[in-house]
């Protein structure tokens, strides 16, 4: 077949087909980067999440236009090549659709293993309080136990139960009965101090064992959860490859199946109006882009670091959205709506202000490490800010992520849109905060970077 690179311009000759003016103008080249950019080299990787999925032919044998012109002129090699072009369409519907399918289980998969392992980290952290606060009180323990042993020591001792059984070790009987009541007491009071001091330490000694095995459990749960990022970052990123794949020859295979089936001009009247629509459409999609990008800036540049979102203190830290707090982090009512229920641990705080689609500001500078779908999170971002540190920002709308994997972004840049994607009850912005991947209260963290939430 005649590669698209090369094609020939035959309008003259047939009114099935566009000018090479018209196609390059209505159906210009896709590159490779453009493409396969969103990441369609890990598309390996998602199918070890996704069973049954097979890796999508990007590189399918599309045909040209020239192969269009000729097969017109030949009844058979024109049903052959519908059947071909059929074929193509049906394969970049079902890739979209298996990518997508794939995405979703592994955002999933993602979702469940990332609260896995946030349980885990919250009930490590309780264990080893719980040890630490106990050590502390057996430490007590053996303190007052060595104290009473050393008033013990000065009363006499052992000693004192020979002592006052020699001559003129006591004036007289009731001073004797007093100071075996007092040995009495004493030696009880020590022993009962003692028993409590072991006991104390026992307990203490038995909660770090626990720690130990539950910090274990979270580091486990921790690489799983890491796993699952990476497959579902994956997995999102060939749906995107996949979608990409189809809007760039669906259009194009579709007017060569018409030019194939269509015998009248109205074909080439199709296309022209399709090149204006083309140029309206990409005139259109280029403003859009600019006013978003100015709206961006100017909310960015509008926000305070200590109230308002966006704008970096000199801390180098910013607030991630406008908005009051609406739920803090911890232990809360488990809510439940039609299909789900909410966590009875928050693992974040929750910012809103009455309205969706608002900007959403990176806490910090940093990297990307995920952006795409995270089951019940929705839509979901997380930045890596260095030195262990890591922020988390879910829920936000459809088409509201506006950063990619791996991208670089500074303090108070617009990284997304809020929203309620996911399982959440009206838009607002999930935030959290990690430190060493574990979840923490964000509240006091931002607070000590100088930002109020």
């Amino acid at each position: 077949m005649t590669d698209d690179t090369t094609q020939v311009d035959h309008t003259d000759e047939c009114d099935c087909a566009p000018s090479a003016r018209e196609q390059r103008a209505l159906w210009p080249d896709v590159s490779r980067r453009a493409l396969f950019g969103a990441g369609a080299l890990g598309i390996v990787a998602v199918g070890a999440v996704a069973s049954g999925f097979s890796t999508p032919a990007f590189a399918a044998d599309y045909p040209s236009w020239a192969d269009v012109q000729a097969a017109k002129n030949n009844e058979a090699a024109k049903q052959s090549e519908i059947t071909k072009i059929n074929g193509l369409i049906s394969q970049l519907n079902t890739q979209v659709t298996q990518t997508q399918a794939a995405a979703d289980q592994a955002s999933q998969v993602f979702y469940t293993a990332q609260q896995a392992f946030f349980d885990a980290s919250q009930k490590a952290a309780d264990i080893q309080d719980q040890a630490d606060k106990q050590s502390a009180a057996a430490l007590e323990a053996a303190n007052q136990a060595g104290r009473l042993a050393a008033q013990l020591y000065r009363s006499g001792g052992d000693n004192a139960s020979l002592q006052i059984f020699f001559a003129g070790s006591a004036a007289g009987a009731n001073d004797l009965l007093a100071r075996l009541g007092t040995m009495d007491r004493l030696l009880q009071r020590n022993n009962d101090v003692y028993t409590n001091a072991v006991t104390a330490q026992n307990l203490a000694q038995s909660l770090s064992d626990q720690a130990k095995v539950q910090a274990d459990e979270r580091d486990k749960l921790q690489q799983q959860a890491n796993d699952a990022m990476t497959a579902a970052q994956n997995a999102a990123q060939a749906a995107q490859a996949a979608l990409a794949n189809q809007q760039s020859h669906l259009q194009d295979l579709q007017a060569q199946l018409q030019a194939l089936q269509d015998q009248t001009a109205k074909t080439v009247a199709d296309y022209q109006a399709g090149v204006e629509a083309a140029r309206k459409a990409a005139e259109a999609a280029a403003a859009a882009a600019a006013a978003a990008a100015a709206k961006a800036a100017q909310e960015a540049a509008q926000g305070g670091g200590g109230g308002g979102g966006g704008g970096a203190s000199s801390s180098g830290w910013a607030r991630p959205a406008n908005g009051p707090m609406t739920s803090p982090y911890g232990p809360r009512y488990a809510q439940c709506g039609p299909s789900y229920c909410a966590s009875s641990f928050h693992y974040g705080l929750d910012i809103a202000n009455g309205t969706c689609g608002f900007p959403i500001f990176a806490a910090s500078a940093g990297t990307v490490v995920y952006a795409g779908p995270n089951g019940g999170y929705g839509n979901y971002v997380k930045i890596d800010h260095g030195g262990g540190i890591g922020t988390g920002y879910a829920h936000m709308q459809n088409g509201g992520i506006l950063v990619s994997y791996g991208q670089q972004v500074s303090a108070g840049q617009v990284i997304g849109r809020g929203g309620e994607t996911g399982n959440a009850f009206g838009c607002h912005l999930h935030f959290e905060f990690y430190v060493n991947g574990s979840p923490k209260n964000p509240q006091p963290l931002m607070a000590q970077r100088g930002i109020n939430i």
